[in-house]
């Protein structure tokens, strides 16, 4: 079993397939939302088919862009997972209540999860995939604030 000090170190390999998979949900979701911003003509009709309102295109996808580039920002990538989370259970929520397939943003917030997971090993002390003590892991969290 390996002690908290190797699991805290992170391998080069792991944080540069942290932060590949973090890139993946940041350029979907910033490309999707600059796409919806520079042609709203061919957005507008499926956000009416969804029920929202007409002005409401432009705020929402300025979250979504806003969202993903607080994740893509190494100093703010917590807060931006927090709200890219709240986002995507929003849009699963759309899905669902259209009655069309949701599995999509479920497996974009796992990808933003997982990368930070990966990149981030303050994440990693807080949700430990080894069984360790407590105390162990505040110790570690410690070190880094």
């Amino acid at each position: 079993m390996e002690s908290i000090t190797e699991i805290s170190s992170s391998s080069t390999a792991m944080v540069w397939a942290g932060r590949i998979l973090s890139a993946l949900p940041v350029l979907i979701m910033v490309g999707t939302g600059l796409f919806a911003l520079l042609k709203p003509e061919a957005i507008a009709p499926q956000f009416a088919h969804y029920g929202y309102p007409d002005g409401a295109l432009a705020r929402i996808v300025t979250v979504e862009i806003l969202c993903a580039l607080l994740y893509a920002i190494p100093r703010t990538s917590a807060l931006g997972a927090i709200l890219l989370t709240a986002y995507l259970g929003g849009a699963t929520a759309t899905h669902v209540h259209a009655r069309e397939p949701f599995f999509i943003p479920i497996v974009v917030g796992v990808m933003v999860w997982l990368g930070l997971y990966l990149r981030d090993e303050r994440v990693r002390a807080l949700v430990p995939l080894r069984r360790q003590g407590l105390q162990t892991n505040l110790e570690t969290m410690r070190r880094h604030i």
